[in-house]
């Protein structure tokens, strides 16, 4: 069985941020969401766990800090081609998300992204097939 990934993060609006991400393409998995936490479907293997802020506040005894405030995790995502980042990155900005920084182009990386509702930093990244080994 392949390993699995569960990115656990703090939402402020629970509604709010499944409607953000929903609007992005994403779905979420009833099994696993309810009024205090909903399962964001990535892929096969990646999970995104939106906890309301008391939830996600039961599993750590350290302060929650604001992601608008403070960084806490950057989570990279991979994209089929740039036209795909570019466009995952038009559609969270139609939907209240932020740019936090202009894209980077490396030549044979591109990566662009930006802050949900709650300020947590999504990228996107392409890579050209030539370059991964």
């Amino acid at each position: 069985m392949a390993k699995q990934i569960f990115v656990n993060l703090a939402v402020k609006d629970l509604p709010k941020s499944k409607t953000f991400f929903g609007s992005l393409g994403y779905s979420f998995n009833p099994q696993f969401t309810n009024d205090d936490a909903a399962c964001m479907v990535i892929s096969d293997t990646i999970y995104v766990m939106l906890l309301t802020e008391p939830f996600f506040k039961g599993f750590t005894s350290k302060e929650l800090v604001d992601a608008k405030k403070s960084t806490e995790v950057l989570v990279c995502l991979s994209s089929e081609s740039r036209a795909d980042v570019e466009e995952t990155v038009r559609k969270a900005v139609a939907a209240g998300g932020r740019i936090y920084n202009e894209p980077q182009d490396h030549g044979f990386m591109y990566c662009h992204g930006f802050e949900d509702l709650d300020g947590h930093q999504w990228e996107f990244a392409f890579m050209e097939p030539s370059h991964i080994q």
